[in-house]
């Protein structure tokens, strides 16, 4: 068993812990108080909220200060292949023995926390130590009682895209329900950027934020624009290429732009943002293997792309970029319980020849494959089941030109890098 799962289970299987998911905040402020409040030691947080592209905001936006010379701690969540991939320290991640210790001074003061909010704690503890110019962190699935939304005067709250992904966490399942738990408790002295939205979702938030003190830069304020086969950002002082090899959709490039908004706010120099932009690849997000255990065993006619999308809005986003790939696509397809399955894979049709179904790896609360087979099934796709990712290879591969999309889950996407 490798540490970073020996360390899960330690956590999930600890009396102390619960991974029933609780939003309230009574719980990690008193360990913050008992700890002494690091949380107050921070200097310029950067808080991440929203449904999709929280991830490639954040790391888009540290990638850019730290190509400025300049430092950051990062939080992030899920983790793909491995616990500590969840806590940047300026140059680093944190060492296993660096997270076992901190699960012992979390667990002697006895308070009971979610896994979520232990791993938030485990966080502070550290990042708190670290003598950097930026914290950038990442909201976990709302945002009004996140274990996240413990910085009382953040720099700045970043809005991503919200949808509808998070109703299964409310009792009011609307989407203006969404829209005031991600927005509704942001600081009143900060500066806050709201993403690219749908039109009526940014009326949703703006009412939100009627009576917010802060300074709100909204997503009128830059263009993602294409000239040729060229995407620029622009604004009313800056046009920039992108220049992003690795980033594939639309809805990535607007990630990526609503970045380049705030890292020129941050006097970050426009030549170094474009510098930078080549450079920057999302893991699990559009990812294409060109290497590796599972790329070698692949014929040469075959391509391979992950995608750990798994929200309606997402699959819209990924079903636009392989209506322009033309050639024949496979879909290998993993997803966790209380996700909106027949939503996510409707929005597929017509592109998939085939979709082999299976289960998420070390996952016990994830679909079984006979279930999503049906789904499948259901929307008129050509769907079979597999009891695991080498099988749904076995059943798709062959020496036919393809692309084979792995879709539906970033734990599913963590399991097959590690395999790779």
């Amino acid at each position: 068993m490798s540490q970073s799962i020996s360390l899960y289970k330690q956590l999930a299987n600890h009396k102390l812990f619960n991974k029933i998911i609780d939003f309230d905040l009574k719980r990690i402020k008193l360990v913050l108080k008992k700890l002494g409040h690091p949380e107050r030691k921070f200097n310029n947080v950067i808080n991440f909220l929203g449904s999709s592209g929280k991830y490639t905001t954040l790391y888009s936006v540290k990638s850019f200060i730290e190509a400025n010379n300049q430092t950051v701690t990062a939080y992030i969540s899920p983790s793909l292949k491995d616990i500590k991939e969840r806590f940047w320290m300026g140059d680093r991640f944190l060492t296993y023995q660096e997270i076992k210790k901190s699960i012992k001074l979390i667990t002697k003061l006895k308070v009971p926390l979610t896994i979520f909010e232990a791993l938030t704690v485990i966080y502070i503890i550290n990042a708190s130590k670290q003598n950097t110019d930026y914290h950038l962190v990442e909201a976990g699935a709302l945002f009004a009682k996140d274990s996240t939304n413990v910085f009382d005067f953040p720099l700045a709250q970043v809005i991503v895209n919200i949808n509808k992904q998070h109703l299964n966490f409310l009792k009011r399942k609307t989407l203006d329900e969404v829209v005031y738990q991600k927005v509704g408790f942001l600081n009143n002295f900060t500066q806050i950027y709201v993403g690219k939205q749908r039109p009526n979702v940014l009326t949703k938030i703006k009412k939100n934020l009627k009576n917010n003190k802060s300074k709100i830069n909204y997503p009128n304020t830059w263009k993602l624009i294409k000239k040729s086969k060229l995407f620029f950002y622009k604004d009313n002082e800056n046009k920039i290429k992108l220049n992003a090899k690795n980033v594939h959709s639309k809805g990535l490039l607007e990630n990526l732009c609503h970045a380049i908004k705030i890292a020129l706010d941050l006097k970050i120099d426009k030549k170094v943002i474009e510098r930078t932009i080549p450079s920057i690849s999302f893991e699990g997000r559009f990812q294409y293997l060109k290497n590796g255990k599972i790329k070698n065993k692949l014929h040469k006619s075959e391509q391979i792309m992950l995608d750990g999308a798994h929200a309606e809005t997402d699959a819209k986003n990924l079903a636009n970029y392989l209506r322009n790939i033309k050639v024949p696509k496979y879909a290998i397809w993993a997803m966790m319980k209380n996700k909106e399955p027949d939503l996510f894979i409707k929005q597929f049709k017509g592109i998939f020849r085939k979709i082999i179904t299976v289960p998420i790896e070390n996952e016990m609360n994830c679909m079984s494959a006979k279930e999503l087979e049906t789904i499948a099934k259901k929307n008129q796709f050509n769907a079979n089941k597999a009891d695991n990712f080498n099988e749904a290879i076995k059943k798709i591969s062959s020496p036919k030109k393809k692309l084979i999309n792995c879709i539906g889950s970033l734990y599913n996407v963590g399991n097959i890098l590690n395999k790779n």
